[in-house]
């Protein structure tokens, strides 16, 4: 069984896969683009709300990277659409779905 961190340095464990390799949870890595100037407090209220497992800043394109598992029985769109992107200083997001951990 394979176990992806979860709750970035809170010492929570997520599971990602059953033991018959049904996924549980979806991860996905999102990039982050935020109005100009807004990027630390973006930053703060996604930390805020502790829904991802890692948050980055970036240079090129984008200006955060996120991981984040969406839960079981979960729509992803959905998913971001309610916990992520009703933040205030997000202009722009690209959401990449994975499938296989190797």
């Amino acid at each position: 069984m394979w176990f992806g961190d979860c709750g970035a340095g809170r010492g929570m464990r997520f599971r990602e896969w059953k033991t018959n390799g049904d996924p549980m949870s979806i991860c996905v890595f999102i990039q982050i683009r935020c109005k100009p100037g807004t990027t630390y407090k973006v930053a703060e209220k996604i930390a805020l709300r502790e829904i991802h497992s890692e948050l980055y800043s970036t240079s090129g394109e984008y200006d955060l990277l996120m991981k984040l598992y969406i839960p079981q029985g979960e729509d992803v769109g959905v998913y971001i659409n309610d916990h992520l992107l009703d933040i205030e200083g997000i202009e722009r997001s690209l959401t990449t779905m994975t499938f296989k951990v190797f």
